[in-house]
């Protein structure tokens, strides 16, 4: 009897230590789960938040004349080659005298800008009309990264047979950075290193491009060539991929002016709408033992906006070490098409994409409250741009949390009951189990 009551008191000990460590679960995973409520913020809002970031501060025009001073060797010429002198600044700034000023550009009585943009140098124009609604050092120089792929499309596009197929090499499956995949002996159309080139960032597709122009020195003296022809001034590229060169250099501004150029270019305008498609192997390589044949595989588009946006139509997406993040994209909404451009952006408070997700909904609002722009686009003689393309339709999350750190907030409430409800069931029944066992 006595052996039996000890093992009845040690059941209940033990039973009493379950529902205690469940209580304080449950007390924790709601508390979790409310103050992460708490925090979450719709990617569309404009509201802002405290934060420890503070925007750079660019009222002095610290790149009035060249990008910030390198932190890697990315930029030091080659053996026997000039360090290229900084371009020349306009006496004029491009686009109208408040284009001149570097540091916040806002229409008279403009409300203020969101303030989780990480971005130093940013600009919001009207995609059609050419009209800039609000910038951040619009003519700075700085680094483009990947954005400057836009140059090379534009190029390519308007030169080369689409249908073409050409061979992968060697040399293209070597390149630096990012890499879709080419490989030796594939065959690819010229339209599928488009894809790769504007969807995915490929260099290895921004090689095979560049080696059909003539090699990377002439593709990126013909991108130069047509920076030049918009008057985007402040823009040198260096690489036809936009790796950072001796020389390099963009602005906010330059960034929308080739933005808007490749837009008039109809397969430009399809190539940053498309969500994913299929891109071809490359067969076994002799020279390598046991090698076999490498199937074809999907690619998706890198520019979270796209998926995560309303009215999104598409844009591009660029990182180096020295260029930091950058991004170009553009929106429709009440029949206004807007383009946003940031340079030299980081991934705190929030990415880039969630950043330009704020500078477009700050845009539309100027738009609809305000008839007042602060500069232009250049007119270059160019016919409109592509006309509107259907919406992109978001492909089913497989994940919980959205790319634009904002997504996450229409599951909140489902895990909030998986948080709060779940532990509370697994008390419930622990309290029946002890009530059962206390009864026998």
């Amino acid at each position: 009897m006595i052996a039996r009551n000890t093992r009845a008191d040690a059941r209940d000990r033990v039973l009493r230590s379950w529902v205690r460590v469940a209580a304080a679960t449950a007390v924790t995973c709601a508390t979790v789960a409310l103050s992460a409520t708490a925090f979450a913020v719709p990617a569309s809002t404009t509201t802002t938040t405290t934060t420890p970031f503070t925007t750079p501060n660019t009222d002095s025009c610290p790149q009035k004349t060249q990008p910030p001073p390198p932190i890697d060797a990315s930029e030091v010429p080659l053996p026997g080659q000039p360090t290229p002198s900084p371009l020349p600044v306009p006496r004029d700034p491009i686009g109208g005298q408040r284009m001149g000023e570097c540091g916040l550009v806002l229409p008279k009585g403009a409300p203020p800008v969101p303030e989780e943009i990480s971005a130093t140098s940013w600009l919001v124009a009207d995609l059609d009309t050419g009209r800039v609604l609000a910038a951040k050092d619009p003519h700075g120089r700085y680094r483009s990264a990947s954005t400057m792929k836009i140059a090379l499309a534009i190029v390519a596009l308007r030169t080369l047979d689409m249908d073409k197929v050409v061979i992968g090499t060697q040399a293209d499956a070597d390149v630096d950075g990012t890499r879709v995949g080419i490989g030796p002996g594939g065959r690819y159309t010229n339209r599928q290193l488009m894809q790769a080139l504007v969807m995915h960032s490929g260099n290895d597709a921004a090689h095979a491009i560049a080696a059909q122009l003539g090699g990377d020195e002439a593709a990126v003296a013909k991108m130069n060539e047509v920076a030049k022809s918009l008057r985007a001034l402040d823009t040198r590229a260096s690489t036809p991929s936009g790796l950072d060169g001796p020389g390099t250099a963009i602005s906010a501004y330059d960034l929308a002016v080739l933005f808007r150029e490749a837009m008039t270019i109809p397969l430009f305008a399809e190539l940053i709408h498309t969500e994913q498609v299929d891109f071809p192997g490359y067969p076994a390589d002799p020279k390598i033992p046991d090698d076999k044949d490498h199937p074809g595989f999907p690619i998706a588009n890198d520019n979270q906006l796209l998926y995560n946006y309303e009215g999104a139509i598409g844009g591009k997406t660029g990182f180096t070490d020295d260029a930091r993040q950058t991004f170009v994209a553009a929106a429709e909404r009440d029949g206004h098409r807007l383009v946003v451009t940031l340079l030299k952006a980081d991934v705190l408070p929030i990415r880039p994409a969630p950043q330009a997700a704020r500078l477009l909904d700050y845009g539309f609002a100027l738009e609809n409250n305000t008839a007042e722009w602060i500069g232009k686009l250049p007119e270059t003689g160019v016919h409109a741009v592509a006309p509107t393309v259907p919406l992109a339709t978001p492909p089913t999350r497989t994940d919980d949390v959205g790319a634009l750190g904002g997504e996450e907030v229409p599951h909140t409430a489902a895990r909030l009951a998986v948080m709060v409800v779940g532990p509370i069931l697994v008390l419930g029944l622990l309290l029946a189990a002890w009530r059962s066992f206390r009864r026998r």
